[in-house]
């Protein structure tokens, strides 16, 4: 399994092979590094953990057994690919254009929203007797169990949840500049953190 942590540019668009312009994603990609090996007889699980942007200063982030910080610690559960040594680099060169990725990041956070803007709701009737009430949800409960029930779609916060975007294409991959550029568009906003799959 290709695995790599980036952090998110914007966007721009690029003619394909084909001739076509294409909207893309810029990323800019690792370098990573392999911090601990788990395996199921030790730990119950087998996994590899990575760290991504190295701080030389101290701070309060976490450190790992080298000493060295690092702002970004991810694991990869179930990893297929062959067996590394700690300290080893990860970067863009494990990808060739043409891979289909899947990237996983954090939805870009609205804030409180209502249940228009929510959930998608049509709000009330722009008629007679609708006054100051035009995006209002409407009644919210039953006469029995005479309580609003759990899960029902009410205003509240909106965005910043973990999204996965399946079969996303490498166009080009940069390995001077550690930067990779995909097919379409990725989670989260300009700087967000990005997790990379093969």
């Amino acid at each position: 399994m290709k695995f790599i942590l980036g952090k998110k540019i914007g966007m721009s668009q690029m003619f394909d092979k084909d001739g076509n312009l294409v909207p893309v994603s810029l990323i800019s990609a690792g370098p990573c590094y392999l911090l601990q090996q788990k395996n199921k007889e030790k730990d119950g699980y087998d996994a590899l953990q990575i760290g991504f942007e190295k701080i030389e200063k101290k701070s309060k982030i976490k450190k790992t057994m080298k000493g060295k910080e690092y702002r970004y610690i991810r694991e990869i559960r179930n990893p297929k690919s062959e067996i590394r040594n700690i300290g080893d680099e990860v970067n863009v060169s494990e990808f060739q254009e043409g891979d289909f990725v899947k990237v996983s990041g954090m939805s870009k956070g609205k804030g409180f929203q209502g249940g228009v803007k929510r959930h998608g709701f049509s709000g009330r009737n722009a008629t007679h007797g609708v006054k100051h009430e035009h995006r209002t949800l409407g009644s919210t409960g039953r006469r029995f169990p005479q309580h609003v029930q759990k899960g029902r779609k009410m205003p509240g916060r909106m965005g910043y949840e973990k999204v996965n975007v399946k079969n996303l294409e490498i166009i080009k991959v940069d390995k001077e500049n550690n930067l990779l550029v995909i097919r379409g568009a990725v989670p989260g906003v300009k700087g967000a953190l990005l997790e990379i799959r093969a």
